[in-house]
């Protein structure tokens, strides 16, 4: 049984050299994305876009089909990315900095020097395009990626053993082990990164800079134009198409996968209720997905076949070659690092513009914006916790939820602010609570999705365990469920952090009833510098955001990750 959830003091990453390349190339790419953007087009004239419920299920189409390239892309990072983090150490020490500090840039922020910097070089539609792409990608692959590298470093080393007993190499023990273990966890935060991908979707689809219309043809900016114009019935309209795909999606995609990821879930004991699926269970009395699937295994054996004569079989433990400094490899290093300096050092030189009272002024933002993002995260954890378990533990209950919190989490809050701010701009301190639920929102979803992922992959075993010793409601908490949660809570609190931090930029400065609204906070420096073209002061905010977030993971959630595989691992 897991362990008592107890707090030590495990050792943390430092920031070290690796930490200064990243955010130097960070620094660099950034200062030549704002080049790029003083070259673009003074005006780029939008699409026109139709308020009418005939052209919502083209829309539909097109922002499926965004979300979908950017879900691909997003997957393929993920296996690739964890699976080398987490099997080569020195390889880890180099890419979980750098996946800290992607994570930690506000995506918002980015959006216009990308926008602008790619209608530079290319043209504005295919620029728009690739944006929004690129946009939805980096907020669906972060907390992907951490939930699988999770998995892959809290494998029992029981399994490691067997897999190494059975000479599986590499290809094997993905497919039978490594797959099989982070699948749960795989599809619920899939699902998450999908519900997250429509908040920026619309952000994505929506976007102008001044004379500068970049808004393509979508869902998104189907809702912006409806709430613009105040046209009520086009915005119901928009939001029960997003309604009826998110239902649609649930129920042909998300609920087939978790019926069929059940058969994944180690536990000795069977689960009396399993999650179904009646799309699931008709594509399993198909006789044509059955051809198909024989088709599909045949060629699956040839390929095993093929990958089992040339990978050769893994030992245990799995032990790191030695590898040596080439000629090669020293000149590519002394090169990048070469690049990297250079362009931190154009970098360095447009913060330079940047006044001691703006310093003063970001400091001030940045504790400002600490403190909402603190009262969110506690908000969030507050309810996600309780109503995660009780979702992921009991399965008639999640069949009438599942699908809730799915819409829930799917709808822009950025559509519902407006709704936020008439309700709370006539209290005290209305601005500060209308930003911090709106923060709320861009955190929740990512620990409710962590938590029920956590709570359906606790053994039955160990449930029937704990109930034949009659352990007390609150002992049952302290001694199974928050010990086995505890790792899941820790990667939805990484990405969620990141979330309030990028959610502020909208949170804390809007335009409503014509005229600007915001509140101190990093966020609405960040959205003034843009609106205003103040871009030295841009730079300097976006980095100060981004040191802040790893500062946070660093110093608080890098400890509880090592104290999770350390502790918290299901042996």
């Amino acid at each position: 049984m897991p362990q008592r959830l107890t707090f030590g003091t495990p050792p943390s990453r430092r920031f070290g050299y690796g930490d200064l390349f990243v955010l130097l190339a960070i620094a660099g790419v950034l200062y030549l994305g704002l080049r790029f953007a003083l070259t673009a087009p003074g005006e780029v004239r939008g699409p026109e876009i139709r308020l009418t419920w005939t052209a919502l299920p083209g829309y539909a189409a097109l922002s499926i089909g965004r979300m979908a390239a950017a879900y691909a892309l997003s997957f393929l990072f993920t296996i690739v990315y964890g699976y080398v983090a987490a099997y080569n150490r020195r390889a880890e020490m180099v890419m979980m900095p750098l996946l800290d500090v992607l994570q930690s840039v506000p995506i918002l922020s980015f959006l216009p020097v990308v926008l602008l910097s790619l209608s530079a070089l290319l043209p504005e539609g295919v620029a728009a395009e690739f944006a929004a792409i690129v946009l939805i990608f980096t907020s669906q692959v972060w907390n992907m990626t951490f939930a699988w590298y999770q998995s892959l470093t809290t494998i029992s080393n029981d399994l490691r053993e067997a897999s190494a007993i059975f000479r599986f190499n590499r290809w094997l023990r993905l497919k039978w082990l490594e797959l099989p273990f982070g699948a749960i966890s795989l599809i619920w935060n899939s699902m998450m990164s999908w519900a997250g991908g429509w908040f920026f979707l619309m952000a994505a689809e929506s976007y102008t800079v001044g004379e500068r219309d970049f808004r393509l043809p979508g869902l998104g900016s189907f809702l912006q134009a409806a709430a613009g114009q105040g046209d009520l019935q086009a915005l119901f309209l928009g939001i029960g198409a997003l309604v009826l795909v998110v239902v649609a999606l649930d129920q042909l995609v998300w609920r087939p996968l978790l019926a069929w990821a059940d058969r994944f879930k180690l536990e000795m004991v069977e689960d009396q209720t399993p999650p179904t699926s009646w799309f699931y269970d008709l594509l399993s009395d198909s006789r044509l997905i059955q051809r198909l699937g024989a088709s599909l295994a045949e060629w699956n054996e040839r390929l095993d076949a093929w990958l089992i004569h040339r990978l050769k079989p893994l030992g245990m433990p799995e032990t790191q070659s030695s590898q040596q400094w080439t000629l090669l490899s020293v000149g590519v290093i002394a090169a990048l690092a070469a690049v990297v300096g250079y362009g931190g050092l154009l970098a360095g030189r447009m913060l330079l513009e940047v006044t001691p009272a703006q310093w003063l002024e970001l400091g001030i933002g940045l504790g400002a914006t600490f403190l909402r993002v603190a009262v969110a995260m506690a908000i969030a954890l507050a309810w996600t916790i309780p109503v995660g378990v009780a979702i992921g533990s009991n399965q008639r209950l999640a069949r009438w939820l599942q699908p809730v919190v799915q819409i829930a989490a799917s709808v822009p809050a950025t559509a519902l602010f407006p709704a936020f701010l008439l309700i709370f701009l006539n209290l005290p301190n209305g601005l500060n609570i209308a930003a911090i639920v709106l923060m709320l929102t861009g955190t929740q979803w990512y620990l409710l999705f962590n938590v029920i992922a956590g709570a359906l992959a606790i053994p039955q075993d160990l449930k029937h365990t704990a109930a034949l010793l009659h352990l007390k409601p609150l002992a049952r908490w302290r001694t199974l469920t928050l010990p086995a949660l505890f790792p899941y809570i820790v990667t939805g609190a990484i990405t969620a952090s990141g979330g309030a931090w990028n959610a502020s930029i909208v949170a804390e400065y809007t335009e409503f009833g014509g005229q600007v609204r915001s509140v101190i906070g990093i966020g609405a420096i960040i959205s003034h510098a843009t609106a205003s073209g103040q871009y030295a002061l841009l730079l300097a905010a976006t980095l100060a955001m981004i040191l802040a977030v790893i500062a946070i993971n660093r110093l608080l959630w890098r400890r509880l990750y090592v104290l999770a595989e350390e502790r918290f691992r299901m042996e």
